[in-house]
């Protein structure tokens, strides 16, 4: 079989592929073949050694997949060879064959497009999770996000609006037309503050802010919210520079964020919190350095897995029914994994790009 690995930490072009034996599962685990892995800007910051649970290279990148099991290892009893299945795998989904924890996988409907599918599991469960889970929005309540033309950002607009939020999106001015084709307010972050425009509403602000880029941003984004409202701090991509580590980005990222939490706890009537969609194998890491190499196939799991099967269970219902529309920009081989990493940053607003083992 075939797989993607990281030798070291840098650009796309440490991405390479190399050739192993099929892998047998453990007790626990199944034997997945990958019909569609997800290629993400997580992807990027574990490539780039800026990703908090990162283990020490080498190791194979890819964060979510569907697939159809191969094999059950012993101990598995609810899925079968041939169920086709979901799984946020947090690494290791650059692979033709995967083994992952059966508890971690969710069963997937066998008339669904994999490539679409895949979109919906980190994707599309972040921003249900980060509206419904952590913000716990209401209908009327004033949404912002940062990056609203990106993968996640169109997300939360799309789900935003089945909410009957009333929304408003950061992005380049090339990306306006997009975020208000979704029937957000658009907010050009180049060239208008974003702040004083949103404190210019009735009210003085918003309910609720989704900061996904984190740093300094997210303290200027506090200032946004009125009494009673909430910022969700849930990326860290201030801490990529050029597809690379930035050693000014990590200051920079953690100095703001103690800043703006510290704020959220001396504040009576507004609050900081922070998302996590995954869980860590290595629980007592607490900086973004991979320290020893990896002992398992994948790299964790979703943080809450009730929350995870639930969630993703209500948006494959609403993929189903068309209410969502997860964009596939491409579908490459898992060979151009390296090419695939290189066109992220032009392809976040185009939709999402999938590797197809």
């Amino acid at each position: 079989m075939k797989r993607v690995v990281v030798d070291h930490f840098g650009g796309p072009e440490v991405l390479r592929v190399v050739e192993e034996p099929v892998p047998r599962p453990g007790p626990g685990e199944v034997r997945v073949r990958g019909l569609a892995a997800g290629v993400s800007f997580t992807d990027a910051l574990l490539r780039a050694g800026t990703y908090l649970g990162v283990p020490k290279p080498p190791f194979t990148p890819g964060y979510e997949l569907v697939g159809v099991v191969e094999e059950p290892g012993p101990g598995c009893s609810r899925l079968r060879k041939g169920d086709r299945v979901a799984a946020l795998t947090v690494w290791g989904a650059y692979a033709e064959q995967v083994c992952l924890l059966e508890a971690d996988a969710v069963e997937v409907p066998d008339d669904l497009d994999p490539a679409e599918v895949v979109g919906l599991v980190l994707t599309y469960v972040t921003a249900y999770q980060l509206l419904h889970r952590m913000a716990r929005v209401k209908g009327g309540e004033r949404v912002l996000v940062h990056g609203a033309a990106g993968r996640v950002g169109t997300a939360v607009l799309e789900l935003g609006a089945l909410a009957g939020l009333r929304l408003y999106g950061t992005a380049s001015a090339r990306d306006t037309a997009a975020v208000e084709r979704h029937g957000a307010v658009a907010i050009d972050y180049r060239d208008e503050d974003f702040v004083t425009r949103l404190r210019a509403l009735p009210g003085g602000g918003v309910d609720v802010v989704l900061d996904g880029l984190g740093g300094a941003l997210s303290l200027r984004s506090f200032r946004a919210l009125i009494p009673g409202g909430r910022l969700v701090v849930f990326g860290h991509y201030a801490m990529l520079e050029h597809g690379r580590d930035s050693w000014r980005g990590w200051t920079e990222w953690y100095g703001a964020t103690a800043a703006v939490a510290l704020w959220g706890l001396l504040s009576p009537r507004r609050r900081v919190l922070a998302y996590r969609i995954q869980k860590l194998r290595d629980r007592h890491q607490v900086l973004p350095v991979g320290r020893r190499p990896p002992a398992f196939p994948v790299g964790g799991g979703p943080r809450y897995r009730e929350w995870f099967q639930q969630d993703l269970g209500t948006l494959l219902e609403l993929l189903r029914r068309g209410a969502i529309h997860p964009v596939v920009a491409e579908r490459m081989p898992l060979s151009d994994a390296r090419r695939a990493h290189e066109l992220l940053a032009e392809s976040a607003s185009k939709g999402k790009l999938v590797l197809v083992p």
